[in-house]
């Protein structure tokens, strides 16, 4: 009998079995542990077997050995202390470090600091189970997060890495990870995306990863992850193409299992019985992203629709003709004008016009949100200064426009023409384009990224995908602050482009941009009225 329990909660007992710890090296993880073998004549397990996410600190791993020592057969750090979230995307499970890393009220402060040291040991368990010590590097600008917590990170794969007495380091691995701030890249966070996945999650009410909808009159709930090989495979592709998929792949399904049925032989029905499983498992799927992509294609239909053509002008500076944009607030007004928006649309809008000028008055930014009455969530706006972004040209902070890989010969639908910055970053970082000025190293760079870059799969003969990932680079890209579904996806992108690099991307959490508003708002608040995980 196997049960999966939670050390936090009161439990029953069972004496007469033994129990595996999963557990982060918390003082509120090994509490837990404790009082589970807090006597002999009261333990809840007959022996226990002991796991930790990270490196177990020696008051606690002192606390145990002078508490249950007996009853713990074994006791491993395994570092783990990260979260697969997809095949090429980790988090930290951290969303509370958004407000620890750019709210004002904890500049220069222990939390601040604590949760830097936290995410740099964090990353060198990711760098430990990849068994890489990449090239560590970073974004220069906005905001100095990430140059400490690239030093940070660079400093303890030393310390993790030393292999005698002498410190002799391991080298470095065929590997680079760059750490970016979420400030570097607004616009990919507020922009209404047509992907699939990228889109159920802004506009579904989706949560813990779970779709719920009705099918026959009931209730019901699907899990959306790696096992299900469907959504896998379209969750990148653009809603069109997916509505279009998925209608052709019910077509076929349902011709097959009618011509299974056709066959009346005994042999022909028993193949029928075997099959139907199958045929249901396919279907239910099926039907599945068929209800998803029919939810967001209603809400698109209903809103969206008008505001993703103003969006993609407004954050390209040209229209899908490709001419300038000269009048940007005449490209926003409609939007602001339209009662069928709720507000987070329009600050949407607004934040995407801000950041198309690169901050504007203080006099118009009052204007905006007094017409569009969201005074109560101006913050939403307002605080994005404090990610080192341009609100109000009086602001101190000042951002220069990073120069764009040059698109113009890729297709792309009309309303999805924006491309996230994270991709060029990819590609430039494989291709040794990106500015050492820029993206100074922490480390010595890894002997791989010194030459011309890796070569791209255009360039390449065919070969065996995974063997050429196994004996080729890495490139890790870290967001401080969350990362969105866009820039998950280009990390798909850009690795099957240049098939010798695989690329993995990760984050604090994963955003929405209902979320990162909800965020942004709270970042000038006092820390006690901000929930805080406690670890």
């Amino acid at each position: 009998m196997e049960v999966v329990e939670n050390v936090y909660k009161n439990r029953e007992p069972v004496p007469h079995m033994k129990a595996i710890y999963f557990i982060t090296p918390t003082k509120k993880s090994v509490d837990g542990l404790i009082d589970d073998f807090i006597s002999k004549s009261s333990s809840r397990y007959k022996a226990a077997y002991v796991y930790f996410t990270d490196t177990c600190p020696d008051n606690l791993f002192n606390k145990i050995k002078s508490s249950c020592a007996r009853s713990i057969r074994r006791c491993k750090e395994i570092s783990i202390s990260f979260f697969p979230y997809e095949s090429q995307v980790f988090t930290l499970n951290v969303p509370d470090a958004f407000y620890c890393c750019y709210s004002p009220t904890l500049e220069n402060s222990k939390d601040k600091d604590a949760v830097m040291e936290a995410m740099a040991e964090q990353i060198v368990t990711l760098c430990a189970t990849l068994e890489e010590n990449p090239g560590v590097r970073c974004k220069s600008t906005p905001s100095d997060n990430a140059s400490r917590l690239a030093q940070l990170v660079e400093k303890k794969l030393e310390n993790y890495y030393k292999t005698d007495e002498q410190s002799q380091i391991k080298a470095k691995t065929h590997s680079q990870l760059i750490i970016i701030d979420r400030g570097f890249d607004p616009v990919s966070t507020v922009l209404h995306e047509l992907t699939f996945q990228a889109m159920a999650y802004d506009l579904l009410p989706i949560e813990n990863e779970t779709y719920k909808y009705k099918a026959d009159g009931k209730d019901k709930e699907a899990i959306l992850e790696e096992d299900d090989e469907l959504w896998v495979k379209i969750r990148h592709k653009h809603i069109a193409d997916v509505i279009e998929e998925i209608s052709q792949l019910l077509k076929e399904v349902s011709s097959k299992k009618k011509a299974a049925e056709g066959k009346l032989t005994l042999s022909g029905l028993a193949h029928l019985m075997k099959k139907m499983p199958q045929y249901r498992k396919e279907i239910t799927r099926q039907v599945v992203h068929l209800n998803i992509a029919e939810d967001c294609m209603s809400k698109f239909k209903a809103n969206i629709e008008r505001l993703c053509k103003t969006e993609q002008d407004l954050a390209l500076g040209t229209d899908a003709e490709g001419q300038k944009v000269k009048d940007t607030m005449r490209v926003l007004l409609p939007v602001l004008l339209n009662k069928s928006h709720d507000s987070y649309d329009k600050i949407r809008a607004i934040l995407l016009y801000i950041f198309s000028t690169n901050g504007t008055t203080e006099e118009n930014l009052d204007k905006l949100i007094q017409n569009v009455q969201i005074e109560s969530d101006s913050d939403m706006i307002r605080n994005w200064e404090y990610l080192h972004v341009p609100i109000t040209n009086s602001s101190a902070v000042q951002q220069q426009k990073q120069p764009r890989r040059d698109r113009s010969s890729e297709e792309t639908f009309q309303l999805s023409r924006w491309t996230p910055l994270i991709k060029d970053v990819m590609e430039d970082a494989i291709e040794n384009k990106l500015d050492s000025k820029e993206w100074p190293y922490c480390s010595q760079c890894p002997p791989t990224w010194n030459g011309s870059g890796i070569v791209s799969a255009r360039q390449k003969p065919k070969g065996s995908y995974q063997d050429e990932r196994r004996s080729n680079a890495r490139l890790i890209i870290f967001v401080i602050g969350g990362i969105t579904y866009s820039e998950m996806r280009s990390a798909y992108e850009v690795s099957q482009t240049y098939k010798s690099c695989e690329v993995i991307v990760g984050s604090t959490h994963i955003l929405t941009p209902r979320r990162l508003l909800d965020e942004v708002k709270s970042l000038n608040k006092p820390k006690d009225t901000v929930c805080i995980k406690d670890e």
